[in-house]
């Protein structure tokens, strides 16, 4: 079957080519934070987790310290591992490719294999997204470092706001019931109220301590959350007479 038939690669190539454009934005506001042009590449090819990559600078440029920067970092990251279980289940990758399976683990990878419902283009899913992604958000970390300086100001382009924009983007259309809406609304004013009281890096600690305890003590129904914002796709294998117009 070639590749580009696949319903599940299309999503995942798409995926990759939106994603990986603003890998820019954290090339340039990485030079910005004070990060040279290693410093923020070795960043995107390591740590590769948008959320968390922008929280360390973010924490840097804000003039936290370095352990808030690495614990904002971590804190965010936890959710790849969490996604790791699962698809190291679904997919059960094998050899050499289980490191590389759970380095490019990440939040579209999981949407888009978890979209479908055939076991082969889960895999193609998850692989044509994680791995584009990686190629995409390096080449544009290294296009936004180079450009850093040229660019002035990310602020005045408005590239300090992408990521977050992005990352709202991805998320609140998974949101399907009201409880897991009311719990990001509530993180997130908790987030704006702390920021002028606490150190860099503290809000989010804080909005999390917010989600986990109303995580405990939540009464939503057991199968509320987070559900993916792709249509299901079930491949068939068609004859060749069923390909004929």
């Amino acid at each position: 079957m070639r590749l580009w038939h696949s319903p599940a690669a299309r999503t995942g190539a798409s995926v990759a080519i939106a994603t990986g454009l603003y890998g820019v934005s954290f090339g340039a506001l990485g030079i910005a934070s004070g990060l040279d042009f290693w410093q923020t590449q070795v960043l995107s090819l390591l740590l590769f987790s948008g959320g968390s990559q922008f929280a360390f600078i973010g924490v840097l440029a804000g003039g936290g310290a370095g352990g808030a920067a690495l614990g904002s970092a971590a804190l965010l990251g936890i959710r790849n591992a969490v996604y790791g279980m699962q698809l190291n289940s679904l997919l059960q990758p094998k050899g050499w490719l289980r490191p590389l399976a759970a380095h490019v683990t990440i939040d579209e990878s999981m949407a888009t294999a978890t979209a479908q419902s055939d076991p082969a283009e889960q895999k193609r899913g998850f692989w044509v997204a994680g791995v584009g992604i990686f190629l995409l958000w390096n080449v544009f970390t290294a296009l936004g470092s180079l450009l850093g300086n040229a660019l002035g100001d990310p602020k005045a382009w408005g590239l300090d706001g992408a990521a977050v924009a992005a990352f709202l983007g991805l998320l609140w259309p998974r949101l399907k019931a009201r409880e897991p809406v009311a719990i990001a609304v509530a993180c997130a004013v908790v987030t704006i109220v702390a920021v002028p009281f606490v150190p860099p890096g503290v809000p989010v600690l804080i909005a999390a301590v917010v989600a986990a305890v109303w995580g405990a003590i939540g009464s939503g129904a057991a199968d509320e959350g987070l559900e993916p914002d792709v249509e299901p796709h079930e491949w068939h294998e068609r004859s060749e007479e069923d390909r004929l117009p």
